[in-house]
């Protein structure tokens, strides 16, 4: 890659030198990996709180549980069609926080507006393809018609709204991958209140709104994620952080955008597989009913409080250990993610306890009824113990991903997931009688699978000694 000029860890030719950032490279590794961590685990609470928000008043609705259930399928296919823009935020993190940490702060920069550039066509394809095979891919997927009807308006709103939605997680990642990890925690509060406070007004017609009915919830989400994006897009480009593009400074640069395709096409297909996974998982549920349908939608959610600060904390020590490998200090990259891991076993530990003793509590906040809260109170259990290797697994992967080996996060994921979990699934609901509660069990070995695939790769050290820049 090509040299830059304005090299510099103060900033000039990135940010106008206004900016100071701590460095990551010095000093204690678990204070400045909690200092990097505690917003992003902030940020996870807000989206958490953001989700339950919209199954709460899902379950409000006329069509009850179908809702539910209509909300978790759609979100299903939503979450898939995010999935390339997931693989470009994580190359394009791994490459800046290489950047950064190597002091090159106008590299950096151009780097963004490359994977920039990608997403804008990526978002293009998606609004296509959403608008055109939402009603196929609702039938596709077996879902009942009455789960189609409310779930096919939402999901059509949801893939317009995509732009909205990548362009704050891409900006946002931009900035947690040079330190800044405060801006975009303040972008999400403000997403997730805007859309928190707005949801109800549009789903119900409160006040002087017209009723969409789990369609308001789609639009809810649209105009908050646009003023998160404005937020984060605003302190980028007005040099209100260590990195500043400019427009005028643009170019099409096929080198860089090549790197991000090579290094992001792994991270994409390892979130592919996860997301293929879940549709899969929704097609072997859907044979047992509606109700089975709606547990499977709240346990997704659930799964959300379960892997409570893990994506966080993962992301902390990726962060770290990209700026650290760009500095030349590999060892110091590893205490990183060691450091990492011990912040999730204790984090998991609390959280996972809670919702082993206190399933139904979480259930009924949704729906009160019975056979929902019955079957989705056990499947909550199995989760509360996968949680544990989840979040092990989400550390790994972070850190991996943001140092470049998203080969290897791939590979690992797609033994535990695809060629484990998924005829494991299907065996032990439709094969041996264990019903809907055999997609828990399931998972519960993927994910246990998943997070010791990752350990011998952590010791080997190639994740050390990828190329990224």
């Amino acid at each position: 890659m090509e040299d830059w000029e304005g090299r510099g860890r103060d900033g000039r030719g990135g940010g106008r030198g206004r900016y100071t950032q701590e460095d990551l490279t010095t000093g204690s590794i678990p204070k400045k990996l909690w200092g990097l961590s505690w917003p992003q685990v902030l940020e996870a609470v807000l989206n958490i709180a953001d989700q339950m928000v919209d199954l709460f008043w899902a379950g409000r609705l006329p069509a009850g549980f179908r809702s539910i259930a209509g909300l978790g399928v759609a979100q299903s296919f939503t979450q898939f069609g995010g999935i390339v823009r997931q693989g470009i935020d994580r190359a394009m993190g791994a490459m800046v926080s290489r950047a950064v940490g190597a002091g090159n702060i106008p590299l950096a920069n151009h780097i963004w507006l490359q994977a920039f550039t990608l997403e804008v066509v990526y978002y293009l394809l998606m609004v296509i393809i959403g608008q055109f095979l939402t009603d196929f891919l609702l039938r596709a997927i077996g879902a009942s018609e009455a789960v189609q009807a409310e779930g096919a308006m939402y999901m059509r709103i949801q893939f317009i709204g995509m732009a909205t939605i990548s362009f704050r997680q891409s900006s946002g990642a931009a900035l947690q991958a040079s330190g800044d990890v405060i801006t975009p925690l303040k972008a999400t509060t403000l997403t997730r209140i805007t859309h928190i406070v707005i949801t109800p007004f549009l789903m119900f017609g409160w006040w002087w709104f017209p009723s969409f009915g789990l369609a308001g919830a789609a639009m809810a989400n649209v105009f908050a994620q646009l003023a998160g994006c404005a937020l984060n897009l605003g302190v980028l480009f007005l040099g209100r952080s260590l990195l500043h593009p400019r427009l005028r400074d643009y170019r099409l640069d096929f080198s860089v955008i090549g790197r991000l395709i090579k290094i992001g096409t792994p991270a994409a297909m390892t979130a592919m597989e996860r997301s293929l996974s879940q549709l899969v998982l929704l097609a072997i549920v859907a044979p047992f009913g509606d109700v089975a349908v709606a547990a499977y939608a709240l346990t997704r959610r659930v799964e959300m409080f379960a892997n409570f600060g893990s994506m966080g904390v993962g992301l902390a020590s990726g962060i770290m250990a990209g700026q650290n490998l760009g500095a030349g200090r590999p060892e110091r990259a590893r205490q990183s993610v060691a450091w990492g891991l011990i912040f999730v076993v204790i984090l998991k530990a609390a959280v996972g306890t809670l919702l082993f003793l206190f399933p139904a509590p979480f259930v009924m906040i949704f729906t009160s009824q019975a056979e929902v809260v019955a079957l989705t109170s056990v499947w909550l259990q199995i989760l509360a113990v996968a949680s544990l290797f989840l979040g092990i697994g989400a550390v790994f992967q972070q850190s991996f991903n943001m140092t470049g080996a998203t080969l290897s996060v791939m590979l690992v994921t797609f033994f535990a997931l695809i060629a484990i979990e998924l005829p494991l699934a299907w065996l032990l609901s439709h094969g041996l009688g264990f019903g809907p509660l055999g997609l828990a069990w399931a998972h519960l070995v993927g994910m246990a699978l998943r997070a010791i695939g990752f350990v011998p790769l952590f010791f080997w050290g190639r994740w050390l000694r990828v190329k990224v820049i």
